[in-house]
């Protein structure tokens, strides 16, 4: 078979492309491949954690005011604001007393003591909450609610109470030798010095346990 010139230059023009092509292809496959990009999202922000919202308050007031009574009041709250809750002082309010900007804790009473009330000592207008006590035989003064008892309470104990003073205390215990135990707080008034007008200054904070 003969071929001419043109023939036989295109055959080589042809096969140079391919060998070009095929070089080219295998440069390519051979080349270093760029390294995956991965993308990480941000870490979230620590969040505080949340703080406990202290609740409401509940407290006694009582003695001279116009409405005595257990109140619940928002934490923050001050005297102030329970002789508010309880209506206000009444006419025989001794105010001079009672120490309006003193923060409350939960279960305080307050006592809002009359001018007629006197006393050698310092009128407790305020009481904390106060844990069972006893006395030194073992036998309960104070009840958990924080009464005084009036048939195991000592001489400084029943002093402690406003209006009393230490020489109708010691009359409580004279009573209490003589008659034993008193029955209802309510006998109080039979000791000599306690009419009804101490009594109910008092009736509040006391109490005569658990009768046998």
């Amino acid at each position: 078979m003969k071929f001419d010139r043109s023939h036989l230059a295109g055959m080589a023009i042809t096969f140079f492309v391919g060998v070009i092509l095929t070089a080219g292809g295998l440069t390519l496959s051979n080349r270093t491949r760029p390294a995956p990009i991965y993308i990480e999202p941000p870490k979230p922000t620590p969040q505080p954690e949340p703080t406990a919202t202290p609740g409401p308050i509940q407290v006694y007031v009582n003695g001279q005011v116009a409405t005595p009574n257990v109140y619940e009041l928002p934490p923050g709250s001050r005297i102030g604001d329970a002789i508010e809750a309880a209506g206000g002082w009444t006419d025989e309010a001794n105010t001079a007393v009672v120490n309006l900007a003193l923060p409350l804790v939960d279960g305080m009473q307050i006592y809002v003591p009359s001018q007629a009330e006197v006393s050698d000592t310092a009128v407790p207008v305020v009481s904390d909450p106060a844990p069972l006590t006893r006395s030194s035989d073992g036998i309960e003064v104070t009840s958990s609610s924080g009464l005084v008892n009036i048939n195991t309470a000592n001489l400084d104990e029943l002093d402690a109470l406003p209006g009393i003073g230490p020489s109708t205390a010691q009359k409580i215990l004279n009573y209490r030798d003589e008659n034993g135990r008193f029955n209802t707080i309510e006998e109080l008034m039979n000791v000599s010095g306690i009419g009804e007008a101490k009594f109910d200054g008092v009736k509040d904070l006391i109490t005569v346990g658990d009768n046998p």
